[in-house]
């Protein structure tokens, strides 16, 4: 690889400069950088967007990015009022239902509403991020690099540059600033935030509707799920951050989004605002080949084994099915997205589809001898890396999900492992805190067939090159699973008395002593020792070059394209996609319909399934057809749609946004045969799944009878511009 030189650089970022201003049509695929909107305007417009980019961003003026917050650590919420009531989906705050329920209070089943703003509940940890601007810095991030020829004097300086950007534009205030890199680090942005800390739950439909359907209709079409919880943000009384305290008052709202239940139609422009997560819509087909062939189906058969030990002791035991409810909810959701991924890209022949785009981009580079000079092995060393990481692949996810998040123990392991020596008081109470809250959701018998089923697979799958002699030794023992079992349950991971008693006595060293001698602990310690010195280390080198090769690869694609708008891959920053209101043919003899009702529901009633059990209230509802203002205009009750809008990860609780601003529903997921849109985009199958508002209404005012709520909202029943 020869592309090194800094100008170089320079000159990718002016032809994607150039790329952003010269505009191609291709509707529905992409996640666009909202500050730089006004060059997707005219295709917007086309679709039947009514409002302007500032409208949507702008540092002046509120716009709609300013009634949108990053949830928590990896969801979008978007505000409803002018009080800091927030909505997001139920699966978002999930955790936080579920951390206020127990069995005699337990709002996961029976849902939960403060029918006044003293009843709103607290949540610790809990955070939402308003974005307040965002700014090219590419240049100010390069600066200074010309004179250089090492790579790492490059990346020392382009590190010192952004520390100083970030430093200086907060200082003064209380804002948080983080230079993030875009295109494979051929661009840079810096992002200006306002972090709140104080929200508090108020509303979430019990489970039966939050998550109605379940696992069985996760990542489904049509889907019934009434998949939305509401939380206010407080502030002090300057409207600024602070910590919880029963004098913190609600926070205003510069910005929120009014409510249009005047009705959907296919073919409606849609707009999705949100922090999508992660997408790899540039990889190389050896890449590809590797996720179809080895990485799906690995991480697919760790948690179907996983999965299949839960879901027999949830339906055996009201009380874990508290306990575990989130944790099967967390484990379950990449495991099915992972099998929709793999069918979709078998269907679409992705590896052959990319080979024929590599086709085309190596007959571009060897056109001219400067690109062949920068980019002529681009291809060959995308072939050559994937091949030789193969193994450190398979052994590092097999030691993600098992090790890391494969049980409980190895949680608390790792709490205890990473104690200090010296603890103050305050240490002593937030480990505690830690602990009590692993134990309050933890069941040993689940746990420990879980381990013992994933240490046998661990054994089986992984090279033995990269396993400690003693372990492999263990597991081929003709009672290896005795012994696991006998390790697990004699070991201190067990025993929460002696945890607790060691830590309130302030004897640090001696628990720390007795979790060098556990048997159990000893298991995770040889597993994360041999790891790092056998697998880290040689993945983390090819990982490191094949990201620089992607680099190189990002770079010609921006030149060999640059009459095209290419929009950057997701990565958990402020995006907007937009497309329409529509249904899709997910296979031959198959048309689904753009959106559901609450017929459907009814039509799923069975009380011996779980995942659908229907409330008394609903069906008396559905009986009387009591729908308020909320039926459409067949006198149905709506529940769901979907629409051709470009979302990942991330992008849960996102505002489903009309032409004209306002808010008609909250996206939850995606259509399970377009879930490979993270690689790769299918306009005819890719769509995203969002919460009808009218449905969202309906529920809280004649389900819940907390029409208080609504009187706070912004209702509008004509299709009038909202900005």
């Amino acid at each position: 690889m020869h592309y090194k030189d800094v100008d170089m650089i320079r000159k990718i970022y002016a032809l994607l400069i150039f790329s952003f201003c010269t505009l191609l049509v291709f509707a529905r695929e992409g996640m666009w950088i909202p500050v730089l909107l006004d060059k997707n305007m005219k295709e917007m417009q086309q679709m039947g967007f009514k409002l302007s980019a500032d409208d949507i961003y702008s540092v002046n003026h509120s716009s709609m990015k300013d009634g949108i917050v990053l949830f928590g650590r990896g969801c979008t919420g978007e505000l409803i009022s002018p009080d800091g009531l927030l909505v997001t989906n139920h699966h978002c705050g999930f955790g936080q239902i579920q951390s206020h329920s127990s069995l005699e209070q337990d709002y996961l089943t029976d849902g939960f509403w403060a029918m006044n703003r003293a009843e709103e509940l607290p949540n610790e940890d809990l955070t939402v991020t308003f974005l307040i601007e965002m700014r090219d810095v590419t240049t100010d991030v390069l600066a200074g690099t010309d004179s250089l020829i090492s790579e790492n004097a490059i990346l020392k300086k382009k590190t010192e540059n952004i520390a100083s950007l970030e430093k200086k534009a907060i200082e003064g205030t209380h804002y948080e600033a983080k230079v993030k890199p875009f295109y494979n680090e051929n661009q840079y942005f810096l992002f200006i935030t306002e972090k709140y800390t104080d929200v508090r739950l108020v509303g979430a439909p019990p489970s039966a509707i939050g998550k109605f359907g379940g696992d069985t209709d996760n990542w489904m079409w049509p889907r019934h799920t009434g998949d939305f919880s509401l939380f206010r943000i407080y502030a002090d009384s300057l409207n600024q951050p602070a910590s919880y305290s029963p004098s913190n008052v609600p926070f205003r709202s510069k910005k929120y989004f009014p409510i249009n239940i005047s009705g959907i139609k296919e073919g409606d422009f849609t707009m999705v605002f949100g922090y999508p997560g992660t997408t790899t819509n540039y990889l190389h087909s050896a890449a590809i080949k590797q996720i179809i062939d080895q990485r799906n189906p690995d991480r697919i058969s760790i948690r179907d084994t996983k999965l299949k030990i839960m879901d027999k002791a949830m339906n055996a035991d009201r009380e874990i099915r508290i306990q575990y409810a989130a944790k099967y909810a967390s484990t379950s959701n990449s495991w099915k997205k992972w099998q929709g991924e793999l069918l979709g890209l078998k269907r679409m022949n992705a590896v052959e589809k990319k080979l024929d785009e590599e086709k085309e981009f190596a007959q571009w580079v060897v056109a001219d001898a400067t690109r062949k000079y920068n980019y002529g092995n681009v291809l060959s060393e995308f072939e050559r890396y994937y091949n030789e990481i193969s193994a450190y692949q398979k052994a590092k996810d097999y030691f993600d999900e098992v090790v890391l998040r494969g049980t409980d123990a190895c949680r608390l392991y790792s709490i205890l492992n990473t104690l200090p020596t010296k603890i103050t008081e305050q240490q002593t109470e937030n480990e505690r805190r830690k602990i009590e809250s692993y134990f309050k959701d933890f069941n040993t018998n689940v746990d420990l067939k879980i381990f013992v089923e994933l240490m046998k697979m661990y054994k089986k799958e992984v090279p033995n090159q990269f396993l400690p002699k003693k372990f492999v030794q263990l597991l081929n023992h003709k009672n290896a699973e005795n012994r696991l079992s006998e390790i697990y349950s004699k070991s201190l991971l067990n025993s929460p008395e002696t945890i607790y008693q060691l830590l309130n006595s302030g004897n640090i060293e001696k628990l720390k002593k007795k979790v060098k001698k556990d048997k159990l602990c000893g298991i995770y310690s040889s597993l994360v020792k041999s790891y790092k010195e056998k697998v880290n280390t040689e993945y983390n080198r090819l990982n490191l070059l094949l990201e620089q090769n992607q680099k190189f690869y990002m770079a010609a694609l921006l030149e060999m394209k640059n009459n095209e708008m290419l929009y950057p891959d997701a990565n958990l920053t402020l995006r907007v996609s937009y497309g329409k209101v529509e249904g899709f043919v997910p296979a031959d003899g198959v048309n689904y319909r753009y959106y559901s009702t609450l017929e459907g529901i009814i039509e799923k009633d069975n009380p011996d399934v779980y995942d659908y059990r229907v409330p008394q209230k609903l069906k008396e509802l559905y009986a009387a057809a009591d729908y308020g203002n909320y039926a459409n205009e067949k006198g149905e009750m709506p529940v769901c749609f979907t629409a051709s809008n470009h979302t990942s990860g991330g992008n849960s609780g996102s505002p489903v946004i009309d032409a004209n601003g306002n808010l008609i529903g909250i996206n939850f997921d995606r259509a399970w045969e377009g879930t490979m849109s993270d690689i790769l985009f299918d306009p005819e199958k890719c769509r995203n799944i969002s919460l009808d508002m009218r449905y969202m209404l309906f529920l809280i005012d004649k389900y819940a009878g907390a029409g208080y709520l609504i009187d706070e909202m912004e209702i509008l029943t004509q299709p009038i511009d909202g900005k």
